[in-house]
């Protein structure tokens, strides 16, 4: 569900959304994994809400400001929360790396 909810979210942005890792071609690329999951609130023993902390993960040798701006809008459009982001560069691979953790809260 929770995978679905980001590639459906983010296929608006013309850009490869890969679950954990991308094989393509492309120069710019998202892939997302799941770093956290758990039971947020119980009724009578049973999870009625569980929390999803996601990272997104903006892969890119040019600028790509826009797009992790666009993945910011479409994600909290959607109800993520906006936890915390970090700008990152791959020596080896030579390319720009932008880091976002979310959080989501999904009714049982």
């Amino acid at each position: 569900m929770i995978r679905s909810l980001i590639v459906d979210a983010l296929k608006p942005l013309n850009v490869p959304v890969s679950f954990q890792k991308y094989s393509g071609k492309d120069d710019t690329y998202i892939t997302f994994h799941e770093y956290f999951e758990t039971g947020e609130e119980y009724e009578d023993d049973e999870e009625k809400l569980t929390a999803h902390y996601v990272q997104v993960d903006v892969w890119s040798k040019n600028d790509y400001s826009e797009i992790v701006k666009k993945v910011k809008e479409n994600l909290i459009k959607i109800g993520f929360k906006r936890l915390n982001e970090i700008d990152l560069y791959e020596e080896d691979t030579k390319i720009y790396h932008k880091g976002l953790k979310f959080y989501y809260l999904e009714e049982r």
